[in-house]
């Protein structure tokens, strides 16, 4: 059995924008060994985002490559969820923003590796090597920051509390995803989401950082509704090809 074009595309948008975005920490990072960290783990989810969709390409059936899928669409057309989209901020909001992704990431592709769709599920195989080290890189930093100094702490918590209001779309179905459970292609993110905030509690727990109370969450990105901030990603990500359709190196 083989997943639907848009569930696909959504798990490449969703790798193919973070990937953008870490990437602007490329020459800016802290200090030279992170600077470099993120700049692989940005590779690793380019890598994923060109697997995917590349796939997504094949199953729409329309001659649209990977290039296609990610130079040619507008910001509506993208199906991504709105935290990865959010601005780096501080060390400590691209390390929040990682570590809330991370968790989820993990967790889908453990599912993904039953999927029913062979390719997809020879996919997840492939990502989730890199995937639990992600997770592993951005919990030890929320840690380290979290139970650090005064500074970093504030610093953590704020950003906790500025992107929590993102973290409910991730473990949200929408009817796409619903389908590609039901029909045994897509990971059950009703059973994810608990083993999401276990994790989350646990990592937070030993960071000294508290869990925001405000249970209200922001949503839309996976049905094509985002933030202002992707559209200037696109504007960036797509301007050669855009400029100069078809260049190649």
């Amino acid at each position: 059995m083989q997943a639907s074009f848009p569930y696909v595309l959504q798990l490449g948008d969703n790798a193919l924008i973070l990937s953008h975005r870490l990437s602007e920490w490329c020459g800016h990072g802290p200090v030279l060994e992170q600077d470099i960290a993120l700049t692989n783990i940005a590779l690793d989810l380019l890598g994923q985002a060109r697997l995917l969709l590349t796939y997504a390409g094949e199953i729409e059936g329309l001659g649209r490559t990977e290039d296609d899928l990610a130079s040619f669409r507008d910001a509506h057309q993208f199906r991504n969820v709105l935290l990865v989209e959010q601005p780096n901020g501080d060390w400590a909001h691209t390390i929040v923003r990682q570590f809330f992704f991370d968790a989820y990431h993990y967790y889908h592709y453990q599912a993904l590796l039953q999927s029913r769709d062979e390719r997809l599920a020879a996919i997840a195989q492939k990502a989730l090597k890199e995937v639990t080290y992600h997770l592993r890189y951005s919990s030890e930093w929320t840690i380290r920051l979290g139970d650090g100094t005064e500074e970093s702490h504030r610093r953590m918590q704020e950003a906790v509390d500025d992107l929590w209001m993102y973290t409910g779309e991730l473990t949200t179905p929408n009817e796409v995803e619903r389908e590609a459970a039901e029909a045994g292609v897509g990971s059950d993110l009703t059973q994810i989401r608990p083993l999401w905030e276990a994790k989350v509690r646990e990592v937070l727990e030993e960071a000294t950082l508290q869990i925001p109370g405000n249970s209200w969450m922001q949503s839309g990105g996976k049905d094509g509704r985002h933030t202002e901030h992707l559209g200037y990603i696109l504007a960036e990500m797509q301007f050669l090809q855009r400029a100069y359709p078809g260049l190649q190196w």
